[in-house]
């Protein structure tokens, strides 16, 4: 430790010759490892400086350290960025002289001892994680916190990097409550939890294996990794009982009751946090998403008995930026991965694409993606923010592509290859614009009122009518069915079971206000009538 301490005084001294770099005005950090190799794990001891003058300050690399002079453990971290990277992501963890972790709140973000320093490297705006981190802050509970900054590692300069809070359970990241070891029974049993869809490549975590097949008739399975708690701290108990949670889930999704509105997927999940999850994943068209880089997070019940998708993570490789499994094009939905790529080892498992077989889900996804495109994903503020970042950078960058010159090169895995830094941000702009405009003309038909072909033989009258209509459906009872009264817009009106031992169902439209509604009858988890009704006064 002693000579960690000589380093600090030492450290400054040793970078004052970098040549040409002089200020930034993005905070500058300054890493020295005495020699040694970062390796993938485990962290290793190492000596960390920041100097960050504050907004709009210009930082001088020959200024003292003033936000952050200390120890710190760091490793490399990532799966498919590190083995395609040659700029290096790493974690680190702030510590304090003894060398135990320390909470420390780096560059104005909540105080936290874990972090990541994420390395922009085949994405050549240098902008893409931290465009969709900013927008998804706008719609979700929480989401990572980003600064951009310039790196120099044992006084080797190493382009923008980008300091990420890292997925935690913390008050100030992912807010669940706290799972301790005794916490064995009851209501403290049932969180909270953080789960992980991804490669096992990393930190070894505690897991299962789905019993269900991740796809229909494929051979992939699902595997289910517990981020919280690490695994020195899961207890069997509390494993157990998470995967026998998960399970439950998964088999309701496996069956014809999934879409019931008591027993089906809403008992398990909450919906809005799914539907955010989606939006986001789908305008960006990250093809990870679903299935890689993919969590989830449960509470105790007492505090929220539902499993939410999200925090987000990984879109290095969305936006345009990944030349496989259709994800280069601007249109088409990613949850129909599988269909293209139905051979990868990692597929979508199948109860995500299951949910977009409901009306419901889609209906309420159409209705979400009208009141996100009126705020926080409007084109105003989402090419403010391109813009705002793309100038934030607009020096920086070119240092990072004198260390990393890869603007010219293809780098896995690229749909658009050789440009200025410009051409580059360019390239991703026109890009979201086709994305969002196809977005928006494709998400008015998740909702549809047209009957398939072998079911027009139902009737449905009279119709317009003042009062009372009648549905038939030929071969089919209503015993288990319910039918659905959407407005115009997509908005559920009403749901009800339609009980009756025959195949008529009387529904009283003088219910409605006066108008034309879209109607859908649910049976078995399929939508086996829809159309249009009138109600006249």
């Amino acid at each position: 430790m002693r000579q960690l301490h000589f380093l600090l005084l030492l450290f400054p001294f040793c970078l004052s010759a970098q040549g040409g770099f002089v200020s930034s005005n993005l905070p500058i950090i300054l890493i020295h490892t005495n020699g040694q190799s970062i390796p993938d794990e485990p962290k290793i001891d190492a000596v960390m400086q920041i100097i960050d003058n504050g907004p709009g300050q210009l930082n001088n690399i020959n200024d003292a350290p003033n936000h952050f002079n200390g120890t710190i453990g760091i490793e490399q971290r990532g799966s498919t960025s590190n083995f395609f990277s040659d700029k290096k992501p790493y974690s680190i963890e702030t510590r304090d002289a003894s060398g135990e972790d320390m909470d420390f709140p780096l560059l104005g973000m909540p105080a936290e001892s874990d972090w990541a320093l994420l390395a922009p490297f085949n994405d050549k705006t240098l902008i893409r994680e931290a465009l969709i981190f900013q927008l998804s802050r706008e719609i979700m509970p929480w989401a990572p916190r980003t600064r951009l900054v310039e790196l120099f590692l044992n006084g080797q300069y190493e382009g923008v990097y980008m300091v990420t809070e890292k997925i935690k359970r913390d008050k100030d990241r992912v807010d669940i409550a706290k799972l301790k070891a005794t916490d064995l029974a009851g209501d403290s049993l049932t969180g909270g939890y953080i789960l992980k869809l991804d490669k096992t490549t990393g930190a070894p975590n505690e897991g299962w294996i789905s019993p269900f097949p991740s796809q229909p008739g494929g051979w992939q399975t699902t595997l289910w990794q517990v981020e919280y708690p690490k695994p020195a701290d899961l207890q069997s108990e509390q494993k157990d009982y998470i995967q026998q949670w998960i399970t439950g889930f998964e088999s309701v999704m496996n069956g014809p009751d999934f879409a019931h509105p008591d027993n089906g997927y809403s008992k398990y999940i909450d919906v809005p946090s799914f539907l955010d999850f989606t939006l986001i994943n789908e305008m960006a068209k990250c093809v990870d998403a679903y299935r890689i880089s993919t969590f989830l997070y449960k509470d105790k019940d007492s505090n929220d008995p539902y499993l939410h998708a999200g925090p987000v993570w990984d879109f290095n490789i969305a936006l345009g930026n990944a030349g496989y499994c259709t994800a280069e094009n601007p249109e088409g939905w990613i949850i129909d991965f599988n269909q293209f790529c139905p051979g990868d080892n990692w597929v979508v498992p199948y109860w995500w694409p299951r949910m977009w077989e409901d009306p419901l889900y889609r209906t309420q996804l159409k209705q979400r993606w009208a009141t996100l495109r009126a705020g926080p994903l409007s084109d105003t503020n989402i090419f403010g923010k391109l813009d705002s970042l793309t100038q934030l950078l607009n020096e920086a960058q070119v240092r990072n592509f004198e260390r990393w010159p890869v603007l010219y090169t293809w780098q896995w895995p690229n749909v658009y290859c050789c440009g200025s830094y410009e051409e580059h941000v360019a390239f991703m702009r026109n890009w979201l614009k086709a994305r969002l405009e196809w977005m928006d003309a494709n998400a008015k038909t998740l909702v549809t009122f047209e009957t398939p072909g072998s079911l027009k033989e139902t009737e449905v009258f009279p119709n317009p009518s003042a009062d009372f209509i009648y549905f038939t459906l030929p071969e089919y009872s209503y015993s288990q069915a319910d039918l659905r009264i959407f407005d115009l817009n997509g908005r559920l009106m009403e749901q009800v079971q339609m009980v009756s031992n025959t195949s008529l169902f009387t529904y009283d439209a003088r219910r409605l206000p006066a108008g034309l509604f879209g109607f859908q009858i649910i049976q078995e988890g399929r939508v086996v009538k829809s159309g249009k009704i009138s109600h006249i006064p």
